[in-house]
């Protein structure tokens, strides 16, 4: 066998080699998130109460409330949320909601409050641990609490990605 041949055949080992290995587990919070992230942004372009295009609107988000037993940081919740938002195409303005945006409210502003809950006990796999979870997000105008718009998410996270 000559070396253009070898060369080719090591190339095709390594190929299939990479095809054949275990898929890559998310490494770190944000890319466990990510997929969540996504999720709720279609559901929040989805929602009928947001006037559509969605690009003259403007989404104040609230601080998500996170369940301690997920041991996730509603930060880290606050940051995939954000940036899934922002990433919508024609999707709204996003801020982050504080009290004093209440006063002088535009008629194109909501708050979005999110939840996320442990929906259920932890499952031990054979190579990783999954923690159940259910988040819940609220559309509403601000400094009102009548819920205009609300919807449920189920899911699970990988607990060695948190």
């Amino acid at each position: 066998m000559n070396t253009p041949q070898r060369a080719l055949l090591v190339l095709l080992l390594l190929a299939l080699t990479g095809c054949a290995a275990t898929p890559e587990r998310p490494e770190t919070v944000r890319q466990a998130l990510f997929g969540l992230g996504e999720r709720v942004a279609e559901q929040v372009a989805a929602s009928p109460t947001l006037p559509s295009p969605a690009t003259d609107q403007v989404l104040l988000l609230a601080m998500p409330a996170v369940d301690p037993e997920l041991g996730l940081s509603d930060e880290r919740l606050m940051e995939s949320l954000t940036r899934a938002l922002l990433g919508l195409d024609d999707g709204p303005q996003v801020l982050d909601w504080r009290p004093s945006l209440t006063e002088g409210a535009g008629r194109n502003q909501w708050r979005l409050d999110s939840r996320l809950s442990a929906s259920a006990p932890r499952l031990q796999l054979s190579d990783r641990e999954l923690l159940p979870y259910r988040l819940t997000l609220s559309l509403r105008r601000p400094g009102r609490d009548q819920v205009l718009w609300e919807t449920h998410i189920d899911g699970a996270l990988d607990a060695t990605a948190l």
